[in-house]
């Protein structure tokens, strides 16, 4: 089954130097790009990360110091990046917890203003943890009758990622062919920020979703302890966290004028 489209979607992969959000990096992305005709469009590239990739992580994905020394940089490659999928959805697997989050902070450092307005993210692993609850090999096995070759590579992993979607859309009649159910469906809790350290409570209003404040409005916080918003911007946040911070302090000085 093909994929019900009204806009590009870009399936994505990263490869990186760890799993903390923050403070590690890319060293390799791979971007399937689907187009709602069903032509598509594929880029992979390596990331020279600017900071050693320890062993125990290339001994995952292969990549190592020696292979992305003379790579560009993220810095270099976002714009060619950004291009490519600031007309698209996105999805990937595990994507809304840590690709997008990771590519959002790479972005910043690179002064490209990202967001997801406009857009919507599919997380196939999330799809598949609400109907199997498998790995993305299991996934590919399950769905496809197949092994990925190269696993843990990104261009291999998000091929993979592609072709398990479709089959599920076959395989389950309660999935509807459209990103904007598709997202609805592979998204868990409802975050203002990627990394989940701001959430909308049943009003549609941010909230804290960490710490002392957990559960109460961030412009209530703001508002009573003014310094708090101070602390939070030199603490060690996500950029895309302070970003979305600085966007509702502004949005409350506003209102109040």
């Amino acid at each position: 089954m093909e994929l019900n489209l009204s806009k590009p979607v870009c399936f994505f992969d990263l490869e990186t130097t760890g799993i903390n959000i923050t403070n590690d990096r890319v060293v390799e992305i791979s971007i399937l790009k689907v187009f709602p005709n069903g032509n598509k469009e594929s880029k992979t590239w390596l990331v020279n990360p600017e900071m050693p990739i320890p062993a125990e992580t290339s001994a995952i994905h292969g990549i190592t110091d020696e292979r992305v020394a003379n790579e560009p940089t993220f810095k270099a490659l976002a714009k060619d990046i950004y291009a490519m999928i600031k007309d698209s959805d996105l999805a990937g697997f595990n994507s809304n917890r840590f690709d997008i989050p990771l590519l959002a902070e790479e972005m910043l450092r690179a002064e490209v203003d990202f967001d997801m307005k406009g857009r919507v993210a599919i997380d196939v692993q999330t799809i598949f943890h609400k109907m199997e609850q498998r790995t993305l090999s299991a996934a590919y096995k399950f769905y496809c009758d197949k092994g990925p070759e190269n696993a843990h590579s990104a261009e291999a992993d998000t091929l993979a990622t592609y072709e398990v979607l479709k089959a599920q859309l076959e395989r389950y009649d309660e999935l509807e062919n459209d990103t904007k159910f598709l997202a609805e469906f592979s998204s868990r809790k409802k975050f203002a920020d990627f990394a989940g350290f701001l959430m909308f409570n049943k009003e549609g209003e941010e909230c804290f979703a960490f710490g002392k404040h957990k559960g109460k409005k961030v412009t209530e916080v703001l508002d009573k302890e003014p310094g708090y918003f101070g602390w939070l911007l030199n603490a060690d946040f996500p950029l895309y966290t302070k970003k979305v911070l600085t966007a509702i302090k502004l949005r409350a000085f506003n209102n109040k004028i």
